[in-house]
Formats: C-alpha cells, sequence, structure tokens
C-alpha cells in the first residue's frame, strides 16, 4: 500500500510538469523510472507511457479550453505523427538501451539551449497565429513522431521550440499544439512497446492516476507565467532531464 501512495505521490508531480510544459510527464518521468527504480531504457520508457498517454489527452483539452486549437493544425500534425511514431517505435525496442540514452541526453541539452537563446534574444514576441501556411506543420509531425517513437517521448520537446521559433507562436500556444503532435505518436508508442513485453504496468497505472489529478494545475499555472519565464523554466527542465537521464549511464 505505501509504494502505491508513493507511486500516487510521484505521478501527482510527473503530471503537473507535464501539464505546465505541455508533455505529458514522460520526460521527466523516463530518468526518473531509470534512476529510483532501476528500469532500463525502454522499460523505462514503454512504463512512462502508461502515464503520458492519458495526461496528454486530458491535456490538449484543457490546452483547448483556454487557447482553442485548429482542427487543421491538429491533423497535420498528428497524422504524420502516427505513421512515423509507428517506424520510430519499431526500431527504438531493437536499439541498444545505452546508446539511446546518450542520443536523448544530446538532444534534451541542444534543445535547452535553443529555448533559452530564444527567451533572451531581440525577436519580435509569438503570436496566436502561424507565420508559414499550416500544410508545413505536417513536417514537423513525421519529426516528432519518429522521435516520439524511438525516445517514447520527444516529439512534444521537438515541436514546441519549432512552433516558436520557426512558426512564430507563443510558447502556450506551441505546448498546446504540440500535444495534438503526441498525442498519437504515444499511443501508437505505447502500444508497440507493450507488445514487445517493455511495459511495468503495476508501476504505470498509479503514476497514471496522480497524473490525471494534477495535470489541469499544471495547465493553470503555465497560462498564469509570464512568456519568457515560461521558456526559461521549460529550458531548466529539460536540462534537469538530461542530468537525470546521464546519471543512469
Amino acid at each position: 500500500m505505501l509504494d502505491l501512495l508513493l507511486n500516487l505521490a510521484l505521478g501527482l508531480a510527473l503530471g503537473t510538469l507535464g501539464g505546465l510544459f505541455g508533455i505529458g510527464g514522460g520526460l521527466i518521468a523516463i530518468p526518473v523510472l531509470g534512476v529510483l527504480f532501476g528500469l532500463d531504457q525502454q522499460l523505462a520508457q514503454g512504463t512512462a507511457l502508461v502515464m503520458v498517454v492519458p495526461n496528454v489527452l486530458l491535456a490538449i483539452w484543457r490546452y483547448h479550453q483556454r487557447n482553442r486549437i485548429d482542427w487543421r493544425h491538429a491533423v497535420a500534425l498528428g497524422v504524420p505523427s502516427f505513421c512515423f511514431a509507428i517506424l520510430g517505435s519499431a526500431i527504438a525496442v531493437s536499439l541498444d538501451a545505452q546508446r539511446m540514452r546518450l542520443a536523448f541526453v544530446g538532444f534534451l541539452l541542444a534543445l535547452a539551449a535553443h529555448t533559452l537563446w530564444r527567451a533572451y534574444s531581440q525577436r519580435a514576441p509569438g503570436g496566436t497565429t502561424l507565420r508559414h501556411p499550416w500544410p508545413w506543420l505536417g513536417v514537423l509531425g513525421a519529426g516528432g513522431g519518429a522521435l516520439g517513437g524511438l525516445f517514447g517521448v520527444g516529439g512534444a520537446v521537438l515541436a514546441t521550440p519549432v512552433l516558436t521559433g520557426v512558426f512564430g507562436t507563443t510558447q502556450v500556444i506551441a505546448q498546446g499544439l504540440s500535444l495534438s503532435l503526441a498525442a498519437p505518436s504515444t499511443g501508437v508508442t505505447l502500444a508497440t512497446y507493450a507488445l514487445h513485453g517493455q511495459v511495468d504496468w503495476a508501476l504505470g497505472l498509479p503514476l497514471a492516476a496522480g497524473g490525471l489529478l494534477s495535470i489541469s494545475l499544471g495547465v493553470r499555472l503555465a497560462h498564469a507565467l509570464p512568456e519568457r519565464l515560461l521558456r526559461v523554466a521549460f529550458s531548466a527542465f529539460l536540462v534537469l532531464s538530461a542530468v537525470m537521464l546521464a546519471l543512469e549511464v
């Protein structure tokens, strides 16, 4: 019973972070599961997805309530994401876990540096409309889906800085759209990992329950914080996740 309560409390914390940064909580859950529970990379990714999938669906709705998500944008991101996630997850289950972890660490650090630079550069502030035609979102959806399939998470993390930097959206708009990309790719990736026995359901389900209870709080916090502060916090979050993953190497 104590283990169950602790896992539920961990899910509450991860769900709040997932709502705050628009990632479903999996990015921090993977290194936490590796460090605290000793899971290898693939098993940690599969278990984290048990929490991520319902968290992402609820977070999409909460972001949509505050900043309406255009269904064309969601489809342009989601359909390619789904297709390329199938390919990425099929490759991931056969790769070396340590090399995957190192690659993910480098990816997170690069994104953190880019996000921090964006926070303090003298560029025009983001808006609520896209700077480029919406069909170009399909390219981002394909890349994010492949990345999400490989690492269990990562598609939404990639999409957020691309949407702010290339498409010119605000951070909160980008985070809401990123969840539209993440939803189909995380679902198919979870199914693939489960079919290969890379999911600890007894651990993942309490995390999911805790996340569902707290993710709405994270979404409210995201809309309350100033734009620059949210970007700096997002960058710090990426660095923390990378450090925790590096501790497993």
